[in-house]
């Protein structure tokens, strides 16, 4: 596993009370897992059980979305996670 940036937008922003989280993870599924128990007000209304729910959009690092949880993160990725809703 290497270290990756989650970048997070609107309510994932607000309800973390951050701008980003740093985790350890070799998948996009790891991530997310990484993520919930880093900032446990994000589990059921961002992620649930290592997936994003279905308004929310992950991009690896500017150049696509990415949404299976298999998805491998090369080290030093850096991952939006996003509302697919507008305004979110």
């Amino acid at each position: 596993m290497s270290r990756v940036v989650l970048e997070l937008y609107g309510i994932a922003r607000r309800r973390a009370g951050r701008e980003e989280v740093a985790v350890q993870a070799a998948t996009l599924g790891e991530a997310l897992r990484a993520l919930a128990q880093e900032v446990p007000d994000l589990e059921g209304e961002v992620v649930r059980d290592g997936e994003l729910l279905a308004d929310w959009r992950a991009n690896l690092s500017g150049a696509r979305f990415v949404r299976a949880a298999s998805t491998p993160l090369p080290p030093g990725s850096r991952v939006l996670i996003l509302s697919a809703i507008a305004g979110g």
